[in-house]
């Protein structure tokens, strides 16, 4: 039923994969995510849309092939069906004229924040986007992200791109020479926890989408609580957007780490049951058999 209608790689690691989920697709609003299997035997992951096409009923998604289920989504192909795919879920994000507002997007939240900035471009707002990736090859969609930004600040660790230095840099620049009125970041926990300590000393609301281990998306199983402002809250009915202020970074770290053995083992015992196949499809980025998380 969720057949991969478009299928791609973007940069090293990062492929996008355009989903058939009409009912999703006539739903979802930005900021909103979907959890999926990759097969009756995957587990579910949460992964924030990085666009959709009502007409046709289809969903955009990108992703990194980090651990297992994106390695097994990575090596599905056009025509390919997902086992499921459940949505929109979370609530959507606050958009509406707000005034001038900074995107950051890093990595496998570039597109999710293109979505997000489009939204808020469309609303009246004047927009600064600044995309980070750790390397320059890693960067994806620039020329999307020009479309919909009134500025983009092209950012990277290894300094390809020109610029040698990390999101938080521009972030402060901006702020501390001009009028923002809100941060958004979507991207990974580091980014999103470094920048928001970067914008909290001048008092701009910043709001981070976050994606812990999730279950069940319904507010059931409980696996997604994260403490914000003291309290407990659940990323997949509470969220996935907070103030990135409140956020306990050191808390969310540490329970994101809670299982990386048992991923790692995971990964392994399935690449001997695969290695037939993987083998068809050539060494992966980091060396090992090419498979996806």
């Amino acid at each position: 039923m969720y057949e991969i209608v478009h299928k791609e790689t973007l940069s090293p690691g990062f492929k996008l994969i355009e989903v058939f989920a009409p009912k999703v697709a006539a739903k979802i609003r930005p900021g909103q995510f979907v959890i999926l299997r990759a097969d009756e035997k995957g587990e579910r992951i949460p992964l924030s849309v990085a666009d959709w096409d009502s007409k046709r009923g289809t969903l955009t998604l990108v992703f990194q092939e980090l651990g297992l289920s994106t390695r097994k989504l990575g090596l599905l192909k056009v025509g390919e069906s997902l086992a499921n795919v459940t949505g929109p879920l979370g609530r959507a994000a606050d958009v509406k004229k707000i005034g001038t507002v900074v995107c950051v997007g890093g990595c496998f939240g570039i597109g999710p924040a293109y979505a997000l900035a489009r939204a808020l471009k469309e609303a009246g707002n004047r927009v600064i986007y600044i995309v980070e990736a750790r390397r320059g090859d890693f960067h994806f969609w620039l020329d999307r992200l020009k479309e919909v930004s009134d500025r983009l600040i092209i950012t990277s660790g290894d300094g390809c791109r020109g610029c040698d230095q990390w999101a938080t840099g521009p972030l402060k620049e901006m702020i501390e020479t001009e009028k923002v009125d809100r941060v958004y970041l979507i991207g990974c926990t580091f980014m999103m926890m470094t920048c928001s300590r970067a914008a909290e000393p001048y008092g701009v609301e910043t709001r981070v989408s976050l994606m812990p281990i999730m279950i069940d998306g319904t507010g059931m199983c409980g696996a997604c609580r994260v403490a914000v402002g003291g309290e407990r809250k659940l990323a997949c009915v509470d969220g996935p957007e907070f103030d990135g202020r409140e956020v306990d970074w050191t808390e969310l770290i540490e329970r994101a780490r809670s299982y990386l053995k048992e991923e790692e083992k995971s990964m392994n015992v399935w690449e001997r049951e695969n290695w037939h196949r993987l083998m068809v499809e050539g060494p992966g980025k980091d060396g090992r058999a090419k498979s996806a998380r």
